[in-house]
């Protein structure tokens, strides 16, 4: 399997909720792993997350195949203008920062990989595909700042992230980091 290429193949809004049979057994292999630890509950959160998320304008998910046999998916969708993405945040930010239209940052919900695939640009190529031609100005999403998480942290920064701030959606949940990735003018003007 690992000498066969990888393709991809994107979905638009309604037509993820198709792909939610091929999605839900990654997400529950990948998130089963440390430091996320996913179990029944966690599974049923995203089923209902992702439920609601694909109705939203220019939602998105890409899955990556290698030899047919998934390996990997992204979702995100351009952050509407009533989102509470920024004011989650624990660090308070200006008004020019959080304001959103619904065409200017793109929020990845979701983005991983099967292990055996790991660190072979998988998740670069499916980061890419989602992001092409929506034209958003920049692009966030949240991660955990465990150790194991380290692989997932250095590949964000070598694609030009940086950490904005943190939240915690409830005290006993785990905090997680919200990094922003600035994208170059020409980019974010293509979708236009």
């Amino acid at each position: 399997m690992g000498s066969q290429p990888i393709t991809l193949q994107r979905w638009e809004e309604l037509e993820c909720a198709m792909q939610l049979d091929v999605v839900l057994p990654l997400y529950k292999e990948i998130w089963a792993d440390p430091p996320y630890s996913e179990g029944p509950k966690g599974v049923a959160d995203f089923v209902d997350r992702f439920a609601q998320e694909i109705r939203l304008p220019r939602a998105r998910l890409v899955i990556a195949r290698r030899g047919g046999l998934p390996v990997g998916y992204a979702f995100g969708y351009p952050l509407p203008p009533e989102t509470g993405w920024w004011r989650a945040m624990d660090e308070e930010t200006s008004a020019e920062f959080a304001a959103e239209t619904g065409e200017r940052t793109l929020g990845i919900v979701e983005l991983a990989v099967r292990a055996g695939c790991r660190r072979q640009g998988v998740a670069a190529r499916m980061h890419s595909h989602l992001r092409h031609g929506l034209g958003v100005e920049r692009v966030t999403l949240a991660m955990r700042p465990d150790p194991e998480a380290a692989p997932a942290h250095a590949a964000y920064a070598a694609w030009g992230y940086h950490q904005v701030g943190h939240w915690q959606p409830a005290d006993d949940e785990p905090v997680s980091h919200i990094m922003l990735l600035t994208l170059p003018v020409a980019a974010h003007r293509v979708g236009r």
